[in-house]
């Protein structure tokens, strides 16, 4: 009866998601705005499989509607969003519409000025999910920086964050800057994609300031819940493991699977040697090729059928994590700090601190982080 009861819970959760998703007006569906802008203009568009007008995908509409696209750049799990994390993805050819895609990830990230040869104006338009490691915002930093190298002016059609409604983890410190952490942010930042860029432009976090516009949507504050429609990659198929991505991302810098193989990534986590009732085997397949502990069993903690969303970064699953470990000194791999931002947080666990004395020492950078933020918000 009490799982019933947490299903029906989620359910209503998920419903109440959807409902006020169909309140908010997209940037990417207020064309009267932005097809002013693209008239007479060679485009380039920035996109993947999230970059929908309803049911069209964007590239296709603007084509329909007599826009001159040339070429699309594609990030992290390429244009129709089924490459694995980290995989390589290549340039090619977009079947549908024949146009050239240029791969933004691997060792391109950055669009070259041959590959912007031709183009008079950019239009960026993905969903992101507002943590500092999901790269497609980093992705936003490189175009930014092409943008103002090449005199290219960037649109950018805002979308919801669906974490936008808290502020929470250490601040990223520059030695740890990779491509998996970009600036001196929390690991959620509660931002949208068009207010990031235009903190990327304002706080001069590339060489010169690039000539930006941003669509916003109506209807849309930072409380507003939103439920994606379409998964913004493969391993975040819903909005349970959109809320929880933020804080079980941290176990990729460990020995602790968070579910890559499984029916719900981002959704449980475990390892062959936690001790539970619950257990899950990872296995290779679409979306997630080699996942941790393949073929072994993991015991671990089921998080599908929480009642409450997060609305801060949960320490407590990773401390936990670490004291069950029996070889502590390789828990952590090398990637943990970079995910961190900040080497830390993996010496305060190793320490023995609790959640809450970390999240104490968090808390002068992230009332700094805070009032920078505020400059650059477009909602309320």
């Amino acid at each position: 009866m009490a799982k019933i009861k947490q299903i029906i819970c989620i359910a209503l959760v998920l419903f109440t998601f959807s409902a006020n998703a169909q309140k908010i007006v997209l940037g990417a569906e207020r064309t009267e705005i932005y097809l002013p802008l693209l008239e007479n203009k060679k485009v380039g568009i920035v996109g993947n499989q999230t970059s929908m007008l309803g049911n069209t995908h964007l590239v296709d509409s603007l084509l329909e509607l007599g826009v001159d696209v040339v070429k699309v750049f594609s990030p992290e799990h390429g244009f129709r969003g089924k490459a694995d994390a980290g995989a390589k993805i290549e340039d090619g050819v977009d079947v549908k519409t024949g146009l050239p895609i240029i791969s933004l990830y691997g060792k391109n990230k950055k669009p070259s000025i041959e590959q912007l040869q031709g183009i008079d104006i950019l239009v960026f338009d993905i969903q992101d999910v507002g943590a500092r490691f999901y790269t497609y915002i980093s992705t936003l930093h490189y175009i930014i920086e092409a943008s103002s190298e090449f005199g290219i002016p960037l649109i950018v059609l805002d979308r919801p964050n669906p974490n936008g409604h808290y502020v929470d983890g250490p601040i990223l410190d520059t030695a740890f800057q990779s491509f998996v952490g970009m600036h001196p942010i929390p690991i959620v930042h509660g931002m949208t994609i068009g207010e990031y860029a235009q903190m990327i432009n304002g706080e001069n976090w590339t060489p010169e300031n690039c000539d930006l516009s941003i669509i916003t949507m109506e209807k849309y504050t930072h409380k507003t819940s939103y439920d994606l429609p379409i998964k913004p990659s493969p391993n975040l198929p819903n909005a349970r493991s959109i809320n929880l991505y933020p804080s079980l991302c941290l176990f990729e810098g460990t020995t602790i699977s968070i579910g890559r193989g499984t029916d719900s990534p981002f959704q449980h986590f475990g390892a062959p040697y936690l001790e539970s009732n619950y257990s899950f085997i990872p296995k290779s397949g679409a979306g997630s090729k080699y996942p941790k502990h393949e073929n072994k069993t993991c015991f671990g903690t089921d998080l599908r059928f929480q009642e409450d969303y997060l609305t801060a970064i949960n320490l407590n699953w990773i401390i936990e994590a670490y004291n069950q470990y029996p070889e502590k000194e390789e828990f952590f791999n090398n990637f943990f700090d970079k995910l961190s931002g900040t080497d830390k947080l993996r010496k305060q666990i190793i320490a023995g601190k609790t959640a809450k004395e970390i999240k104490v020492s968090w808390q002068k950078g992230l009332e700094e982080f805070k009032r920078v933020r505020g400059k650059y918000l477009l909602y309320k």
